[in-house]
Parts: C-alpha cells; structure tokens; sequence
C-alpha cells in the first residue's frame, strides 16, 4: 500500500492544495494529467517547496480519495501508473511523482550513478536488502548478460517472499522507496488483493517492475554516455527554468543533490 502522508499540515489538519472546480486551467482528467507531465517533463504528486510544481495544485480538492475513478486524482495515478505512458514511482524526495519517458533517462542515469544493478552489487554499492528484492526481477544467463524476470506479484507479497517482516529482514517500505529513488524498480500497476474465493478485498497494491522490463533497456538507459552529473544539471535547470522564483535548496530537497 502507498502512504498518502505527503500534504501539507497546518494546525495537525491535512490541507489539499489546489484550484477551484471551475477554474478553466484545473486539470479534469488523467489524460490531460498526463499530456501535462510530458509537457512539463516531471512532476510530484503532492505539494513541495516549489510552489505550484505538483498536480495537486493543479487539481480540485473536492474528489481526493473519493474512490472516482473519472474524478479522483489519487486514482488517477493507478490508471496512469497501469497505462505505461510516463513512469510513477517514489522519485521526489521519497514521495511519489510521475517522469515523462523524454526525461526518464536522464533520472535513471544521475539516480543510478551510471550503474546498473547488478555492477552496484558487485562493486559493493548495494546492500544485501535491495539484491534480495532485486533477485526478483533481474537473473543473469549462461553469457553473463543480465535478464529481466517475467514476473507479476503484488508489493505485499514480494515483502513476504524476499524474507522481510515478522522475523525477518527489516524495513521493506524504506528499501523499496530507495531503489524506486535509484530508478531500478518503478510502480508499474495497482491490483487489489484477492480472498480464497477468488473475491477482491481491501486496499490497492502497488506492483513494481524494473523500468527496463517495461520500456525497454536502451531507452532506459539512453543517457548513459553522459556524465550523472550532467544528468542531474539538466534535472536542476529545467525546474529552474520553469519556476525561477524557486530557492535551489528547495529544488535540491526535491530533486536530490548533485552527484560527487
């Protein structure tokens, strides 16, 4: 399940940022979300310190979490997310967001450094916790070359398989948070549990998959011939240029800080 904890709070009370249902430049549909985020090239989902740089505040408050699917921005995500069109993850400051595939390469080569998982984990850069949720996903074959898993599984039971919870390895949210911040895994779909009956109950269930089964290695990794620190620059100046009132410590806590 995905923690909703990212709104502003003022006086102990979650406020929604946003505009007025009839305000024309509202975003009304997960389509036009979508149109925007390639537009604008990234976005996070809720409110940061660069003001007006989420979709919440290019949406009306009034159908958060109202379970509509044509109205509700946080379904919108889950279709979003299902549709393949940008990325979805937790890529901003741990919080969740949306990256346009233009953009994508340029996150996946400044978060990773340049490397891949499997080159993290041997040069000791991974720790035991992300290979064995990585383990999952990725497998090398009789060459060496690394392959990407044919697999569909639900968060909650990825966090039981790979030995995390009651009696096992800890923290399963925060490693899965990181190496969605490292690009290695984003939120490829939504999918409600099911009962013995076959019947859905509760919640929906993030599934994640490694942005390279989805869209393809060489696209994912396309910036790869430049420096992360030219990746991380394009990354700056363009939320730069599109919000120059933006303190750079603001843009920093949100974009991550420049690799060394």
């Amino acid at each position: 399940m995905e923690s909703v904890k990212n709104m502003s709070v003022e006086n102990g009370e979650w406020i929604m940022k946003g505009l007025d249902w009839n305000d024309p430049y509202r975003i009304r549909t997960w389509q036009e979300l979508v149109n925007w985020i390639d537009e604008i090239g990234f976005l996070p989902l809720f409110g940061n310190g660069v003001e007006g740089f989420s979709a919440e505040e290019h949406t009306a408050p009034d159908y958060w979490w109202s379970g509509d699917r044509r109205e509700d921005p946080w379904e919108w995500r889950e279709i979003i997310a299902a549709s393949r069109k940008v990325a979805y993850g937790k890529f901003f400051g741990n919080k969740a967001g949306f990256i346009g595939l233009e953009w994508l390469p340029y996150f996946v080569n400044y978060r990773r450094n340049g490397y891949d998982f499997d080159a993290r984990w041997q040069d000791g850069l991974a720790n035991r916790r992300e290979k064995k949720i990585m383990d999952f996903f990725i497998e090398e074959d009789d060459e060496g070359d690394t392959v990407y898993k044919d697999i569909d599984i639900l968060s909650t039971e990825l966090k039981k398989a790979a030995g995390f919870g009651k009696g096992g390895e800890k923290n399963y949210p925060g490693i899965i948070a990181g190496l969605q911040m490292q690009m290695y895994l984003v939120t490829a779909d939504f999918r409600r549990r099911t009962n013995k009956k076959g019947e859905e109950y509760g919640m929906s269930v993030s599934i994640m998959l490694p942005p390279e089964k989805i869209w393809g290695y060489d696209r994912v990794t396309a910036a790869y011939n430049e420096r992360p620190v030219r990746s991380w620059q394009r990354i700056f100046d363009h939320v730069k240029k599109i919000y120059p009132e933006a303190a750079d410590k603001d843009i920093i806590r949100l974009i991550g800080k420049e690799p060394v």
